[in-house]
């Protein structure tokens, strides 16, 4: 507290607390990280009701061995998934660590999107309703809200639909569709987003769910009022990156560490 009189000073922004994304001394230290944050995130999916049966899934890819990704355990509900629980995959879709089966279609999408994005760390896919609604119009997000900017102009749309793919050229062609974007809406099945940590990749399918359901709201209520172009990408170039993205995350984090079932097991 300041002394009685005089008048309060700013603190040195350097002496401020903020979250900022961690290094690591060792690859099994980054290993951890990372499956914890992938558990975590999977079970914040849960909380928010994304869980469609044995549909949806999250990766991660491996800090030491780049052509595995971790993924949560097929038949398991996101709700109860432990880092113990979690799964290690090559990129053919075997198991090297864990013993559960993997979901088929998590192995062919993301496995593809994996391989053709050196730069993605992970993806995260589910059947969000939201998602799914866009996705069955075929349509792409519109900027109608300083949120949704994020993804102006860094989203695309696959389409087609030709069935639950466990197919490798199908799954290569989805990849492709997503090219350098951070999502993709896959037409009549729902919403897939990329990023360079799991904090990153849940962050946006989270608001890019919110965001679906923003615009389904705002046509249903009438025209909504577009944001202009220039002031879209704009925002974008404020909003859209993957740090800002892991930062929006630490709320939720916190939400699944510190005020519910600690996922880290």
């Amino acid at each position: 507290m300041p002394e009685p009189g005089r008048t309060p000073q700013p603190i040195p922004t350097e002496q401020l607390h903020l979250a900022m994304p961690p290094t690591f001394g060792t690859l099994a230290e980054e290993r951890q990280y990372r499956k914890e944050r992938l558990a975590g995130a999977l079970r914040i999916f849960g909380s928010f009701g994304y869980e469609e049966g044995v549909a949806g899934h999250v990766t991660v890819r491996d800090p030491e061995f780049a052509d595995h990704f971790w993924v949560n355990p097929f038949g398991m509900s996101f709700d109860h998934v432990t880092v113990g629980d979690l799964v290690l995959a090559n990129q053919d879709g075997q198991v090297v660590e864990g013993r559960h089966h993997v979901n088929q279609a998590a192995f062919a999408i993301h496995s593809s999107v994996h391989q053709a994005r050196p730069d993605v760390v992970a993806v995260a896919h589910a059947h969000s309703i939201h998602g799914r609604a866009l996705a069955a119009l075929g349509a792409l997000l519109e900027p109608i809200t300083q949120d949704v900017c994020a993804f102006y102009e860094d989203h695309a749309l696959f389409d087609d639909y030709t069935g639950v793919i466990v197919d490798a050229a199908e799954a290569r062609r989805i990849a492709a569709a997503l090219g350098p974007h951070k999502a993709v809406i896959l037409r009549n099945h729902g919403l897939l987003t990329v990023g360079d940590s799991v904090d990153a990749a849940a962050w946006w399918f989270i608001t890019m769910e919110r965001s679906c359901q923003v615009q389904l709201t705002a046509k249903a209520a009438g025209k909504p009022v577009l944001i202009d172009h220039d002031n879209a990408l704009q925002t974008r170039e404020q909003l859209g990156n993957d740090l800002v993205a892991w930062i929006n995350y630490q709320v939720l984090w916190q939400r699944i560490t510190h005020g519910g079932v600690d996922p880290l097991p």
